[in-house]
């Protein structure tokens, strides 16, 4: 992944100095596990882990330049350790594994960090949500469907919408931690023809992780899981960064994205406050979905396994973790510092739309006033017609209208905002079961 969208605490645990202490250490703690079970001398253990090489920018081309004549990365990597701890004790390095023992076990711990990571930084996108809901509870928007006019909702219905969403991508993320914190020592073809289940208990227990049942490699549907909480985060990600680029068109001025002292929307045009964090997630989300289909190709191996995976891995695991953990981030500082026009909101919502929001609370007076649901339906429409080309308030068609046969009351009844948002704390309300998660109960 590009510099650009890598946080450097996501970045340092995808780094080759990483992923080799990561498979060193694994290797460490099954020698301590054979220790353990008689296997292997408790002097050789101590010896092994004073003796461990450091690993470094040096240790990692060491492990390099063998692999050119290896041509496998587990086996130089064995090789440069076992030469630098020396020998007879270098031997029990790797003793009875294979490599897929140490890579899977050490990229699932690895796995498990990164998770950590994302769940944090879920939960404070979902706590921003919370709080802006909470602000902008009452604040009324236009509500459109298809793109057009339909209804008034709030501010704060859809920032909840979001919340729960996002706290739903956050519980996704838990779970697939949860998924992938496995490991597995059990060799060539998972039976333990060579290593005792003892040591694959040790090692995962040292690790954090659990012991499961395997062949040669920890079965993809894991990873892909891990893949698809990602991408699912990205996609709530990408809804709310559309939305907001539509209510900052032009035309709409409802909301805008924060806009920094000495920035610059457009190298050409002074005026310009472009949408561009919410473009630039939008793009992201696009990415992300590409590796978890990437993942998905993963899952289908041959017989107790191929490396074919192997490859697709080195890039969307890596890459998905930094996206997801630089979306989530970026979306937050868009969500706590987005700026809404309300009055601009609230002008759109009632002169803009010259009333036709109100035309279903009219349908059913006139329903209510003894008209069958058509002949009502035939005359809000055609007034509603009316209103727009002629530009003026629906209202006044309506109290014109010797169809219409409705008293001055019963008309501000239909055309009161008040009474359309009189149930709106229900999306609030449900964000109290997900507060206490994520710091923002009240």
């Amino acid at each position: 992944m590009i510099g650009r969208y890598s946080p450097k605490d996501m970045a340092a645990l995808f780094t080759d100095e990483a992923r080799l202490a990561m498979w060193l250490e694994v290797e460490l703690l099954a020698a301590e596990g054979l220790a353990r079970i008689g296997v292997v001398p408790l002097a050789d253990v101590i010896e092994l882990r004073e003796r461990a090489p450091v690993v470094d920018a040096d240790f990692v081309r060491a492990v390099a330049a063998r692999e050119e004549t290896t041509n496998h990365d587990v086996a130089a990597f064995v090789d440069v350790v076992q030469e630098r701890i020396g020998q007879p004790v270098g031997s029990w390095i790797h003793y009875g594994l294979t490599s897929s023992d140490v890579v899977d076990t050490a990229a699932c711990a690895t796995l498990v960090k990164a998770s950590d990571l994302l769940i944090e930084a879920s939960g404070a996108l979902v706590h921003a949500l919370v709080e802006r809901a909470r602000e902008l509870e009452n604040v009324p928007v236009t509500g459109r469907t298809h793109g057009m006019h339909a209804e008034p909702t709030t501010f704060g219905a859809k920032f909840a919408l979001w919340a729960l969403q996002a706290d739903r991508d956050r519980q996704r993320l838990i779970a697939a931690r949860a998924r992938v914190a496995v490991g597995k020592l059990s060799g060539a073809v998972g039976t333990y023809s060579n290593i005792d289940p003892a040591v694959e208990e040790y090692v995962c227990a040292a690790l954090g992780l659990s012991p499961t049942p395997a062949t040669q490699v920890i079965a993809r549907d894991r990873h892909a899981e891990y893949l698809y909480a990602c991408a699912s985060v990205g996609a709530t990600i990408e809804l709310i960064a559309t939305e907001i680029r539509h209510l900052a068109r032009s035309e709409v001025g409802e909301a805008e994205e924060p806009f920094a002292p000495g920035q610059k929307g457009s190298s050409a045009m002074p005026h310009k406050r472009n949408p561009i964090l919410s473009e630039r997630l939008t793009g992201l989300a696009r990415v992300l979905r590409g590796y978890l289909g990437a993942g998905l190709e993963d899952v289908a191996l041959w017989h107790e396994r191929d490396i074919s995976h192997s490859s697709v891995e080195r890039v969307v695991l890596p890459d998905a973790s930094l996206l997801t953990l630089y979306m989530l981030r970026k979306a937050t500082g868009l969500v706590a510092g987005l700026v809404i026009n309300a009055e601009r909101a609230l002008a759109n919502l009632t002169e803009g739309s010259f009333g036709l929001v109100f035309s279903q609370a009219v349908l059913l007076a006139l329903v209510g006033s003894g008209l069958s649901r058509d002949e009502a339906y035939r005359i809000v429409q055609r007034d509603a017609r009316v209103s727009w080309s002629e530009r003026r308030p629906l209202r006044a068609v309506l109290a014109e209208d010797d169809d219409v046969h409705l008293s001055g009351e019963e008309l501000d009844r239909a055309f009161d905002l008040e009474r359309y948002l009189a149930h709106i704390s229900r999306f609030t309300d449900a964000l109290s079961a997900i507060e206490a998660d994520v710091g923002g109960a009240r």
